[in-house]
């Protein structure tokens, strides 16, 4: 019955430019919300990317001020009498 109505429906010229606009529409919002969900991700990502670039930064710093640091208590005595901490 609904298959009938369906074929009906579609057989007029003006229901057949009903659902192309419709078709059309429905296209052009999928793309929409596609290019959203894309932005997001690509945001997210970004993030991620700043997050991990800080990351390395501090431990490049961490691993700099572990190279100059003294190696026994005679070194580190020997700094400090000199005043270079």
């Amino acid at each position: 019955m609904w298959a009938s109505l369906v074929v009906g429906l579609m057989a007029r010229p003006w229901a057949r430019r009903v659902a192309g606009a419709a078709l059309v529409a429905l296209t052009i919002a999928l793309f929409i919300l596609n290019l959203r969900r894309s932005g997001e991700r690509a945001g997210r990502a970004a993030e991620r990317l700043d997050q991990l670039e800080q990351t390395n930064a501090i431990h490049r710093q961490m691993l700099d001020a572990a190279a100059r640091r003294p190696r026994s208590r005679d070194d580190l005595l020997e700094r400090l009498r000199r005043g270079e901490f």
